[in-house]
């Protein structure tokens, strides 16, 4: 598996483009973050002999066994609104490429800090970023394309993301059930920069295999009761919520309403068309 080191290394000898590139925002992209409200899943009770959270790997039929890159097709800057159980969601052979996907939310990630006050990433911190998906994407077993599509959803990429409060701590770049990882603390008000590669891994670690107190996206697949796309739709609002509404339309229920259709369409493509989801008010 390349790193995204030698991607670039290789990209830079045929292109002037420089590794630290910045591209400004024009006033027709402005970008949407779907959630920054925290992640309301319950706090779990440990019990003797049975292990929450930490480790998670996704289970058959479900598990990515292997890392391709060139996964899909060209992304597609566009919004769809989505609702109901997940089954006429995007299939996952809509889904766009990782790498297309990467390469087509770097400007963003590139800008997202400055929402914050806070410096914006780095090349080599979107080098880490990119790197420790696919590290923590083999570890866990999940589609690393739905690891980055939270990341997008949840922070822009934005390395220095404050923590947020829903119910809970949820820090870091996935803003997962009261992880250690993160780069812009609410405790001791430290603010890293440059964010160490290994605080970057530990963020994506904690959102994609759960905490000591909640569930990652690992173990939001396993509770999905499905297999195919529906289950990481399920699985986002499920992330998001802790939780599907009773009558199984992803958009009811508490915390985000279009958090499943804003996950659907990153998976797709969409990084700064118009947010047409109204299910949010």
């Amino acid at each position: 598996m390349a790193s995204y080191a030698s991607i670039v290394s290789a990209f830079l000898l045929a292109s002037s483009v420089p590794l630290a590139w910045s591209v400004p925002l024009t006033s027709a992209q402005t970008p949407f973050f779907g959630k920054l409200q925290g992640n309301n899943q319950p706090t779990k009770t440990n019990t003797p002999g049975v292990s929450f959270a930490v480790g998670g790997q996704v289970n058959p039929p479900n598990a990515v066994t292997s890392i391709n890159n060139q996964d899909g097709p060209a992304c597609v800057d566009a919004y769809t609104q989505y609702c109901g159980s997940g089954s006429a969601f995007p299939s996952k052979s809509q889904w766009c490429s990782f790498e297309d996907m990467f390469n087509k939310n770097k400007p963003l990630m590139f800008s997202s800090c400055g929402q914050y006050g806070q410096p914006n990433d780095s090349g080599p911190e979107i080098g880490a970023i990119y790197d420790s998906i696919q590290q923590i994407a083999t570890e866990t077993k999940i589609d690393h394309r739905f690891i980055l599509a939270v990341i997008m959803q949840e922070s822009g990429g934005c390395v220095r993301v404050p923590t947020s409060f829903g119910g809970v701590r949820n820090p870091g770049l996935m803003q997962d059930h009261n992880g250690d990882g993160t780069c812009n603390s609410d405790i001791t008000h430290q603010v890293q920069n440059p964010c160490p590669t290994g605080v970057i891994t530990q963020m994506i670690r904690e959102g994609s295999a759960g905490t000591s107190t909640g569930d990652g996206l690992a173990q939001c697949i396993n509770q999905s009761g499905t297999s195919g796309a529906p289950a990481f739709y399920k699985a986002a609002r499920i992330y998001n919520s802790g939780s599907i509404d009773s009558s199984g339309d992803l958009c009811k229920g508490i915390a985000t309403h279009c958090y499943a259709s804003d996950i659907a369409n990153r998976l797709t493509g969409w990084v700064y068309a118009a947010h047409t989801c109204n299910k949010d008010g």
